[in-house]
């Protein structure tokens, strides 16, 4: 202890030194004036920016089913559409078959109905 007596500024040198190394190792963020507080506005901007960002997804989202969905229902109304012309086809194929209207064609288109039926018979050759 006799040099620190002969030599007080060793002593003080040791003092900053010390003050210094231990700033610099526990100084992790930078230092705030004593009775200032950290603003909030960063972080409030940041879940500002996020709700503004999933609205606008949301209402992109909203938008893109509403116009989904009436592109389907004119397509359940065409595909209706075209069920009931099938359908109105088939009973105009199914009236136009029948026996007496093809007949009646026939007579429009000149046949005559036989009067003597003929049959071919294999087993005689005739």
């Amino acid at each position: 202890m006799a040099i620190f007596d002969l030599a007080p500024a060793i002593k003080n040198s040791r003092q900053i030194v010390r003050a210094q190394t231990n700033k610099a190792v526990l100084r992790l963020v930078p230092e705030v004036k004593t009775g200032q507080v950290a603003g909030n506005k960063t972080f409030a901007t940041f879940l500002l920016a996020i709700f503004v960002a999933s609205l606008i997804s949301l209402l992109v989202i909203n938008t893109a089913l509403a116009r989904d969905a009436f592109l389907l229902g004119q397509l359940k109304q065409e595909a209706q559409l075209l069920t009931d012309k099938r359908e109105a086809i088939l009973r105009d194929v199914a009236a136009k078959s029948s026996p007496d209207k093809l007949a009646e064609r026939a007579a429009q288109l000149g046949m005559v109905a036989s009067t003597n039926p003929r049959f071919l018979d294999m087993s005689v050759g005739k």
